[in-house]
């Protein structure tokens, strides 16, 4: 196990990883299970600034922040503040031939019902402001309690919440939809961006702060301290063979029962040796999202119209428009993140499930970087849709120029959102099991 400060310089940790006949108490008490690779390891010692990894695939299973109850409480407050100035000041407003028009954040989903978009329209407000401001609301909670050494009622459900919400914010990814937009129309209206802009650019990045700043291992032990580990553990072994099976939400270790689930014993999470049927639910999800990928692509995502005549554009005609125009990167912004990345996801999770089905054990790091990869990436395809709602709710000029989202925005958000459960449902772990070797001709006769 290594020990990783800022500069990420490696430091020997002085814990012997070795299998153990029988573990004692005082090594009971900082164990955990790595939920990529079930590798049971004890965790150093930490000091500020520095955060321990798996010895065995990398994922990091702790990280330290100086004075972090404090730390995290400023920035969500800070946050929560910039959300408040983005909702209420104007986002971003245009002018053409006389002709204006402006908008404010929640007009970006707001406008989307107006013409008949109501998912799309439910999907931007809770990715681009309800769920983020949960989120913050549910850090502050937390961290006032930790500031004043009390435990503030419902700490331990907000807590585990925290870590499900997680992936659903995208307020970074709406700051490059939003700018995505802007370029397209700044050759065809003068734009000008408003208070909310700035404000919104400065929630994203307090947003990201904030969810980097939550130290989950010392939160979680200040919330309901830490119980021992079940006794036998035995570290540097896998945990599933023993019986047990680490928290994904606060880390604790767990005895399981003779099906391998249970419950934990600290914040309530139900835990599962394996994710049940995780290949089955992952190839529902893959397939599911690659039929939605067909009238995504093949379908109007937008239609423009300009003096009374109507362009309808799919999302490689938008690419290539704006690759006409002069526009190259934008145009690569949008061919990545609405082609490449939906394609390569469906494409990487397929073959990670044939591997972990009939190739498990092989390469498993390797593997296990392209499953964190796609787990990263896929929320990133959302650029499109921020890019239809913005420009949907801003070009509103009656005859003389109109943008309305087309019926490919449902089916392409309905991509982003299967493929990232497909990823959330696959269990990695299962990229590191040893195949049970199959019975020879012979051995099948005997048996």
């Amino acid at each position: 196990m290594s020990l990783r400060s800022a500069s990420m310089t490696a430091e020997p940790i002085g814990q012997d990883m070795r299998p153990e006949s029988s573990t004692p108490r005082q090594t009971r008490r900082r164990l955990r299970v790595c939920h990529e690779c079930d590798w049971l390891v004890a965790l150093p010692p930490l000091r500020a600034k520095q955060k321990a990894d798996c010895p065995r695939c990398g994922h990091t299973l702790a990280t330290r922040h100086h004075h972090p109850a404090e730390r995290s409480l400023a920035l969500a407050i800070a946050a929560l503040v910039a959300l408040a100035l983005s909702v209420t000041f104007n986002f971003v407003s245009f002018e053409v031939s006389g002709v204006s028009n402006r908008i404010k954040l929640p007009q970006t989903a707001a406008t989307l019902i107006g013409f008949d978009q109501p998912l799309v329209a439910i999907s931007v407000a809770l990715t681009i402001m309800v769920l983020p401001a949960v989120y913050l609301a549910g850090v502050i909670w937390l961290h006032a309690g930790l500031v004043q050494r009390v435990t503030l009622p419902a700490s331990r459900y907000i807590a585990r919440a925290l870590a499900h919400l997680h992936p659903w914010m995208m307020a970074d990814v709406f700051i490059i939809g939003a700018l995505v937009s802007l370029i397209k129309i700044a050759g065809l209206a003068s734009v000008s961006l408003g208070i909310s802009f700035w404000a919104y650019c400065c929630f994203a990045v307090l947003l990201l702060v904030t969810t980097q700043s939550i130290d989950r291992d010392w939160m979680w032990f200040s919330l309901a301290g830490e119980p021992l580990a079940p006794e036998g553990s035995r570290t540097g072994n896998l945990a599933a063979p023993q019986g047990l099976g680490g928290c994904p939400t606060c880390g604790l270790v767990n005895r399981l029962d003779a099906h391998g689930h249970g419950r934990c014993r600290r914040c309530g999470e139900r835990l599962h040796a394996r994710l049940p049927h995780s290949l089955q639910r992952t190839w529902a999800l893959l397939f599911a999202s690659a039929v939605a990928y067909i009238p995504a692509n093949v379908l109007p995502i937008m239609t423009t119209t300009y003096l009374g005549n109507s362009d309808p554009q799919t999302i490689i005609g938008g690419v290539v428009e704006l690759w006409q125009a002069g526009s190259i990167p934008v145009a690569l912004v949008i061919f990545i993140a609405s082609v490449l990345v939906p394609v390569g996801k469906l494409i990487a999770l397929a073959w990670l499930c044939i591997a972990a089905r009939h190739n498990a054990g092989h390469h498993p790091v390797t593997r296990t970087r392209l499953y964190r990869l796609t787990e990263f990436i896929g929320r990133w395809s959302m650029v499109d849709i921020f890019v239809v709602a913005i420009l949907a709710a801003l070009i509103r000029a009656d005859a003389l120029m109109t943008i309305t989202p087309g019926p490919a925005a449902l089916a392409f958000a309905s991509v982003v959102v299967l493929t990232m459960l497909a990823a959330i449902t696959f269990d990695p772990r299962l990229l590191w099991e040893t195949p049970v070797p199959e019975p020879s001709d012979k051995e099948a006769r005997h048996a």
